[in-house]
């Protein structure tokens, strides 16, 4: 396992500047001669300018991405070559690809509609020959500031988490992937939790979404049956029914879970038996482990673990939260500490703390897996690149591949195998 990146964080700063100079012009792909059918990454970002940056958004810089980088991926070695861009000044730091690997989805963060500053969502229609997006439309997000979009498994609505409204909602999708106006809102509404979170680290200065209500992830559960989403101000996980002729979402007979306050519950994530579900906190920097009945859409708490190695101390935000495809461990995202901590699952569900990674950059925002599983690339935002490392199957352990892709201010990242669709 690595050194704690405390002791290591700046050895490579000379690689990572280089790397984020590198030029990300486009090179079309048509000039790859390889047999192989493509693997695509697509790379969100945060690409607006200073002006255009929300007062509240505390860590977001102004943006040094150009909308979503195309890139084809080396399933041999995990390396990343930029082959295009589909420029966009709003930040679509949060992307999604349908189930066919057809369409592709972006909450469009810091775009700004009326009085009330409604975000946007845009639809782009993806070319499986060479990666290149073409927009089909933009519609409202239905509030302020979308933050994460993700497919309900039925695969005919987008489902929106607006962080600065508070609000989540749902948008239908049309058989060609456009997207209509959402048909259904709900505004997050309760007490919001202290700017100190119950179970930070000693010494802890973390400070982020406790002045109002701010929805953070929105994802249905494996039966689509259900519908949560996290609001962090509210240390809260909501639960809805949900009506896949309309879209609708309705209040479940068990509406949630309250997390201690001011954790601030981020993101979360299914086991793929759909059984137990995996919450991280951004401030807490915990994670907390749920049993989920798929009948009921009941959540219920049985283990709590830290983020952080034994003895730390100091202010961190924690960000992404993923569980291995095999479902044997459990990776999750550490900004200021710039670590990725890795569990090993039990029989049970419960977690076992194994070590952390150091993510080679600064403030890792999110990860994401290759399609096969072999691969996880992390975007860190405030040094601007995707970092690659290798998956050790049998330990969980993360291996630094040595690859660098240069992206400004990367926030999420999805895969397109061109042979099969997305995972």
């Amino acid at each position: 396992m690595a050194e704690p990146p405390s002791s290591r964080r700046y050895f490579l700063r000379a690689t990572l500047l280089a790397a984020a100079l590198a030029p990300v012009e486009a090179r079309r792909c048509g000039a790859e001669t390889t047999g192989d059918a493509a693997l695509f990454a697509y790379v969100g970002t945060f690409s607006s300018p200073l002006h255009d940056v929300l007062p509240t958004q505390v860590d977001l810089p102004p943006g040094n991405g150009r909308g979503i980088h195309i890139f084809r991926v080396n399933r041999d070695n995990g390396s990343m070559t930029p082959v295009g861009i589909a420029e966009a000044g709003v930040s679509p730091s949060a992307v999604a690809l349908d189930a066919a690997g057809t369409t592709l989805y972006a909450a469009n963060e810091t775009d700004r509609r009326g009085d009330d500053g409604e975000g946007s969502v845009s639809a782009y229609r993806v070319n499986r020959a060479d990666g290149s997006l073409t927009l089909l439309n933009t519609v409202g997000s239905g509030g302020a500031g979308p933050t994460y979009v993700s497919l309900h498994p039925c695969g005919q609505f987008l489902l929106v988490a607006n962080y600065f409204g508070g609000s989540v909602s749902v948008l239908p999708v049309a058989p060609d992937g456009r997207l209509a106006e959402a048909v259904s809102r709900q505004r997050d509404a309760g007490e919001i939790g202290p700017t100190t979170a119950t179970s930070a680290p000693p010494g802890s200065f973390a400070r982020s979404g406790h002045d109002r209500t701010h929805a953070h992830m929105i994802q249905a559960d494996p039966s689509g049956r259900y519908v949560l989403h996290v609001d962090l101000g509210l240390d809260r996980i909501f639960v809805w029914k949900f009506d896949e002729r309309r879209g609708e979402l309705r209040a479940a007979n068990e509406p949630g879970v309250a997390l201690p306050a001011g954790d601030g519950p981020r993101h979360f994530h299914f086991h793929p038996h759909g059984k137990w579900l995996y919450s991280i906190q951004e401030e807490g920097s915990t994670v907390v482990l749920f049993d989920f009945d798929a009948e009921s859409g009941r959540l219920a708490e049985r283990q709590t673990l830290s983020t952080l190695p034994a003895g730390f101390a100091g202010s961190n935000f924690c960000s992404e939260i993923a569980v291995s495809g095999d479902g044997r461990f459990v990776y999750a995202g550490n900004r200021l500490h710039d670590s990725i901590a890795i569990f090993s699952i039990g029989a049970d569900g419960e977690l076992t703390y194994v070590g952390e990674e150091w993510t080679r950059g600064n403030y890792p925002r999110s990860f994401n897996f290759d399609p096969t599983g072999r691969f996880l690339y992390c975007c860190n935002q405030r040094s601007d690149t995707v970092t690659a490392f290798q998956v050790n199957r049998t330990s969980g352990g993360l291996e630094f591949t040595g690859h660098y892709a240069a992206v400004g201010n990367p926030s999420s990242i999805v895969f397109l195998d061109a042979a099969k669709g997305t995972p």
